[in-house]
């Protein structure tokens, strides 16, 4: 069996810090799209939500690989997952559900309806695309959407659910062959309903395309980079400038099939090349940012803030994105880590002992 990489750049990276980045990048793309403030627009060009989206993919595929490899059992893997990803996100989908009766246009009685118990029932099971809209909340906004971020949470659980079994086929089978393999499926699968939606604009072949099939090649970009880790450094010289290249002329050229790797390879140069520092040891806010910016932004707009001033209500927007991910982080998320998460030890411990973390992230 080929060895799992064992790094000590898998103990000091910055995954922590690039997934608020990339979480706030998000935000400030929304706030620009729901806005409609033509001051804010200029945001939304130079800044890609679908960029963000996709290296989060990226780092999921890097991390839960890892976890997978790392875990003692197919039950601790699982458990290690639910308690990373629900806690949060029953918190903010519970929080929507009740809270925004304050924002909705009818009594309790017509808000408290089959209509509410759709949308509550929908979304924790993470079908947010069922009930996306809440009575009578949010009906005069660009977007009625409580929160139209979640649609990649159903991926995410989606791909930990996968794991295990392209695992079990990478040993059976070789693990280049099948990740290769299923990599091509993957672009296969994007490539083909991207085209049936260029074709005929059917808003379906766009939402089959962004569902798990099509976005599998990020997550096992990823895992490539994680299972290849010491090549990938030995090669780091001539793979990052080649990637950059390749990423930058994927923007007019037809290179799908190349993206996903040349993102890979870029987001894990990022990481794992020039440690930053324990980010880790105030937590990880990236979560709860990305699932809580979006009403928060949808809320602002309601009540007119960034028709009365674009700037402040996005500044306004980012602070209480922050406020509210670290509430999360510490009224939720932290109660259900495992003693040997990143995160409690690296709060645990002081700086200078990094090198003796356990190399255990929980991503």
């Amino acid at each position: 069996m080929e060895r799992m990489p064992s790094n000590s750049r898998l103990r000091h990276n910055n995954f922590d810090l690039i997934r608020l980045a990339l979480a706030l990048i998000v935000c400030l793309v929304h706030a620009a799209e729901l806005s409609q403030q033509s001051v804010l627009k200029p945001m939304g060009m130079f800044l890609s939500s679908k960029l963000a989206v996709d290296a989060f993919f990226v780092i999921s595929g890097f991390l839960i690989f890892m976890s997978y490899e790392r875990s003692s059992s197919l039950r601790s893997y699982a458990s290690k997952r639910a308690k990373r990803i629900y806690p949060a996100y029953l918190s903010i989908i519970l929080l929507c559900a009740f809270g925004l009766f304050a924002m909705s246009e009818l009594p309790a009685e017509r808000y408290f309806s089959l209509a509410w118990l759709k949308y509550l029932l929908a979304n924790l099971s993470f079908l947010n695309f069922f009930a996306p809209t809440l009575p009578g909340v949010f009906e005069d906004n660009l977007l009625p959407a409580v929160n139209g971020a979640l649609w990649t949470i159903k991926i995410e659980v989606m791909f930990y659910c996968s794991v295990p079994l392209i695992v079990w086929l990478a040993q059976r089978f070789g693990r280049l062959p099948i990740l290769l393999g299923l990599f091509a499926l993957s672009s296969l699968y994007s490539l083909a309903f991207w085209h049936l939606y260029g074709q005929s604009q059917n808003e379906l072949f766009g939402f089959l395309e962004k569902q798990l099939p099509g976005q599998l090649r990020y997550f096992l970009a990823g895992g490539l980079i994680y299972y290849y880790l010491p090549y990938f450094e030995r090669q780091i010289k001539w793979l990052v400038p080649l990637a950059l290249s390749l990423y930058v002329a994927s923007v007019w050229l037809p290179l799908r099939l190349i993206e996903p790797l040349a993102l890979g390879v870029l987001v894990a140069f990022v990481a794992l090349f020039g440690y930053l520092g324990n980010f880790g040891k105030y937590g990880d806010f990236s979560y709860g940012a990305y699932i809580c910016h979006f009403p928060i932004i949808q809320i602002l707009v309601s009540l007119g803030l960034y028709a009365f001033s674009p700037l402040l209500g996005l500044l306004v927007s980012v602070a209480l994105t922050l406020l509210a991910a670290m509430l999360m982080w510490h009224l939720v998320e932290k109660r259900f880590l495992l003693r040997s998460s990143h995160y409690v030890q690296a709060k645990e411990r002081p700086v200078a002992s990094l090198s003796s973390l356990k190399p255990d992230i929980e991503a």
